[in-house]
């Protein structure tokens, strides 16, 4: 709807200062999965490789598969999650069609610093490839840091995608709506592809998240700082308990390692952990290659989405098992 594509171009200069044609560089997705799966699907073609970092959303691998791509992932190693730039301009070559980066990251929390998002869009002018950000933990960033987007870096018109959504900023993600925004060339030939997909979703709710996208500043901060506050109760909760633990930048995830606790399989321990405490976890080798999970083998992803008694007895049963 008109009302949701001039939302979110007032969205991005307002927040970004990015300008963008609502009618001509914006398009509205069934969530931003589908943003992404159009996007990948456009734009590579088979034996085209797809650079992106790992541990990374699962979603990944199995679209850049379904475009008949070749994945090549980066490491993002523990505790700071950051990506190597030599590893990385290693990685891109002239076979590179789409540099696929998350920022703030799932599963890590870890942001992307200007820098790195610089070196980004120069190889992809190098190699002739398209930058796609995923962006939907744009608003969910704490410690007074400020998202960076991709699309606000020099050199990035004409060469970047961003992709966010609704679903982690306003607590809707069953509404599934998302977007992206590009050049007009790019928009036209992600659209090509998406109106195949599901052509159009989530009518009744696109004016609601419009009004969302428009509400003020304080919404937007006590967001982030409600946030921070469960993200603060979980870090102490679990560091107590006796695990390892990542402090995020972003996201409402945080990264626990269970080897102080005796477990070094965290896919062992995640699948005994319902009994043991009555919690669930993800290990973090579930977003990572089964060939490369060895660095992140006793890792843990756990969310702090949740009320705050969620979290308090969450840890306090984790605390149980100190011992």
């Amino acid at each position: 709807m008109p009302v949701l594509r001039e939302a979110i171009a007032r969205h991005q200069r307002r927040f970004w200062g990015v300008e963008v044609d609502p009618d001509r560089e914006v398009l509205v997705t069934a969530g931003a999965t589908e943003a992404l799966a159009a996007t990948l699907l456009a734009f590579v073609d088979r034996g085209d490789e797809v650079v992106t970092l790992e541990p990374g959303y699962d979603s990944y691998g199995a679209i850049i598969a379904l475009a008949g791509g070749r994945h090549v992932p980066v490491p993002l190693r523990a505790p700071h999650f950051q990506p190597d730039a030599d590893e990385f301009r290693a990685a891109v070559t002239d076979r590179t069609r789409v540099i696929l980066l998350n920022t703030p990251h799932n599963p890590t929390g870890a942001m992307l610093e200007p820098a790195f998002l610089d070196l980004a869009i120069e190889l992809a002018h190098r190699h002739d490839a398209i930058v796609v950000t995923d962006e939907v933990y744009e608003h969910l960033v704490f410690d007074g840091r400020t998202h960076t987007p991709s699309a606000a870096r020099p050199g990035a018109s004409g060469r970047v995608v961003s992709i966010s959504s609704a679903g982690k900023t306003f607590s809707t993600t069953g509404w599934k709506i998302g977007w992206l925004t590009a050049a007009p060339e790019l928009r036209d030939a992600v659209l090509a592809v998406k109106q195949f997909l599901s052509y159009v979703n989530g009518a009744p709710f696109q004016p609601a998240i419009a009004l969302g996208l428009d509400l003020p500043d304080t919404f937007y901060a006590s967001t982030a700082a409600t946030l921070q506050h469960k993200r603060d109760l979980l870090i102490d909760g679990l560091r107590a308990a006796g695990f390892g633990v990542s402090r995020p930048a972003g996201s409402y995830f945080v990264i626990a390692d269970a080897a102080p606790l005796g477990h070094a399989d965290a896919g062992a321990f995640c699948r005994r952990l319902p009994e043991l405490a009555g919690v669930v976890g993800i290990p973090l080798t579930a977003f990572v290659h089964p060939d490369r999970r060895a660095p992140y083998a006793s890792l843990v992803r756990f969310a702090f989405c949740k009320r705050v008694e969620v979290i308090e007895e969450a840890t306090r049963r984790l605390g149980t098992m100190r011992g």
